[in-house]
């Protein structure tokens, strides 16, 4: 029997004490990006689980959005990263 592994660590520990393991990620095929799931892989990629780069391909991403993506929830918390919050936001 053949188990696949994944690159990188099995599981990170949160700042909260929580654990995120791959299992907790959005689905590769997400096409409604919540503001929950935006959180969810900007937390994978600070904390390690997920490298920019894999989080972009798999999630069909550009490396610019990510990047808004991180500096959003950087500067302001995931509440920024609300479609209907982008105005409220966004940095003039």
């Amino acid at each position: 029997m053949y188990i696949r592994r994944e690159k990188g660590p099995v599981f990170v520990v949160l700042p909260d004490g929580s654990k995120m393991t791959r299992s907790d990620l959005p689905p590769s095929n997400t096409q409604r990006w919540v503001a929950r799931r935006k959180a969810t892989v900007v937390s994978a990629v600070d904390h390690g689980l997920l490298g920019a780069e894999e989080a972009c391909e798999m999630y069909r991403l550009s490396a610019e959005e990510l990047e808004l993506w991180r500096e959003a929830v950087h500067r302001h918390g995931a509440a920024a990263l609300r479609v209907t919050a982008l105005q409220r936001y966004r940095q003039l």
